[in-house]
């Protein structure tokens, strides 16, 4: 994959990767970057097929590794800390699984490294509906996505995705026919060529069913050295509805 990245750096020290979930940019995760830049070197990445980085054929986690990797090339970065959310932390753990040479310490927000059943075909209707519709009003959009999505959060996330072209028709970022057709590549579970044995730190909402007690073996399998972390009262969305204590956790992890 030679997908292009777009990144944002903020800060100074050690570096940090920061990489998003499904349907996201590296915005996102804006709270925990302004919260760690006094201390090191952050890095938001947008992913391929999201945000500002360049459209591919393909959402396979090795090839998203890979240009993570192409990405750490061109900046010259032999080594970072990942902090990696949903689909990012997927990636982030594909890379620290095939490349471990490349990854200092891992963060894993709210994400297991397991295949996942579908369950996104509410989002992938809504996200189709508005770019039939070629909606001429953020107020627009979010009701055509109303009829298919009840909750007004994923319903705002989504919002943030969209800007509007030249002919003032709002467009998403994310490249949406490449991510339903690869679809069941970005639900699989990472391909690992050996477990990673640096430092690890799994943190998963207690309300959110994406890092079941279920799943414990294979990231003790995977990361022997994880740690894991259970955030009270927190959904998927962990670091937007607490990102107080969600930056404590990474902030102290990453410190040692």
């Amino acid at each position: 994959m030679a997908a292009a990245v777009f990144d944002s750096v903020a800060g100074d020290g050690p570096d940090v990767v920061l990489l998003h979930g499904l349907f996201g940019m590296g915005s996102n995760l804006g709270a925990l970057a302004r919260g760690l830049q006094h201390d090191y070197r952050v890095h938001s990445l947008d992913l391929p097929n999201h945000g500002r980085s360049a459209w591919t054929n393909s959402m396979a986690l090795p090839e998203l590794a890979q240009a993570v990797q192409q990405w750490m090339v061109h900046r010259g970065l032999e080594t970072a800390h990942f902090v990696g959310h949903s689909l990012g932390g997927k990636v982030a753990m594909q890379l620290a699984l095939e490349a471990p040479y490349r990854v200092d310490a891992l963060v894993v927000a709210d994400i297991a490294p397991v295949a996942y059943p579908p369950s996104h075909d509410a989002v992938f209707a809504a996200i189709g509906a508005v770019a039939e519709a070629a909606c001429r009003s953020r107020s627009e959009a979010a009701t055509l996505m109303a009829q298919h999505l009840r909750e007004e959060g994923v319903i705002q996330f989504l919002l943030l995705s969209l800007q509007r072209d030249e002919a003032g028709v709002y467009r998403w970022r994310f490249n949406h026919p490449v991510l339903l057709s690869q679809y069941a590549a970005l639900r699989a579970a990472p391909e690992p060529s050996a477990a990673f044995d640096g430092r690890t730190l799994f943190i998963r909402g207690t309300e959110s069913d994406y890092v079941s007690d279920a799943y414990r073996p294979q990231i003790e399998q995977l990361f022997p050295q994880a740690e894991i972390i259970d955030m009270a009262g927190c959904g998927h969305w962990l670091h937007a509805e607490q990102p107080g204590r969600f930056n404590q956790h990474v902030g102290a992890f990453l410190d040692g």
